[in-house]
């Protein structure tokens, strides 16, 4: 009878990360080695590790929603209080002049325009735009009243300082007087306007006369022809000449 050697193939260690061989002797030799109980312990103990902190997650979050809910509660047994309270027509206004505004659900003062809040005991004010104590709030309103009467004097005080204001009738100009103008390229009240090429033009170095070929002398007489068709066609419309 003929025997055939068939291959057993690898064995895959998860904890070593390493292919062994698929024996029963190889795979006692590699768990009794020191490295694969190494690997054993420290995979353990990060397992161990993991679980802790996830049992330590667990436990903080119930506690947070143990608070929010103690929390919630509190705060509602307050409101059942203040509407109760309000029902029944118990008032903690901060003093005269103050009217619970039913909207808003706080105490408004027309004269300051403060807000009371009688939960907290903070005063909201429209220039400071959040709730401040009693002695913010109040500051604020003072400096608002002081900038409005000071903008109201200062607004009074204007006319007079433009009448006493010396009116200059007739006579020559005070200070002195600028006949030539800033600009170089605006013209004077009279005096024909200066081309920009005539302004820009530099005079040539040499002095010898620009050579003009025939093309371009050609050019420039049809320019003038243009030019001067334009301005006979133009002259009536401008009504400069008399047409008849």
């Amino acid at each position: 009878m003929t025997e055939y050697w068939v291959s057993q193939g690898n064995k895959w260690c998860d904890f070593c990360k390493i292919y062994i061989a698929n024996n029963s002797f190889s795979i006692r030799t590699h768990e009794l080695g020191k490295r694969h109980k190494d690997n054993v312990t420290k995979r353990l103990s990060t397992m161990q590790k993991e679980s802790e902190a996830k049992e330590k997650e667990q436990q903080q979050a119930a506690r947070a929603l143990q608070q929010i809910e103690a929390k919630a509660k509190k705060s509602y047994q307050k409101d059942l209080e203040n509407n109760q309270r309000n029902v029944d027509g118990d008032t903690s206004a901060p003093g005269d002049g103050w009217v619970f505004d039913s909207a808003s659900g706080y105490y408004h003062d027309k004269s300051t325009g403060l807000y009371y809040d009688s939960n907290s005991g903070f005063y909201y004010s429209d220039s400071l735009g959040k709730w401040v104590t009693q002695e913010e709030a109040y500051k604020s309103v003072q400096i608002s009243k002081t900038d409005i009467g000071q903008s109201s004097t200062s607004q009074t005080k204007a006319p007079a300082a433009e009448t006493a204001v010396p009116a200059i009738k007739g006579g020559p100009a005070p200070g002195r007087v600028v006949t030539k103008p800033l600009n170089p390229m605006r013209p004077i009240k009279g005096t024909p306007a200066p081309s920009a090429v005539a302004v820009n033009k530099r005079k040539r170095e040499d002095g010898k006369p620009k050579v003009i070929s025939k093309e371009e002398e050609a050019a420039l007489k049809a320019r003038e022809a243009a030019r001067k068709r334009v301005e006979d066609r133009e002259k009536p419309l401008m009504g400069l000449y008399k047409t008849y």
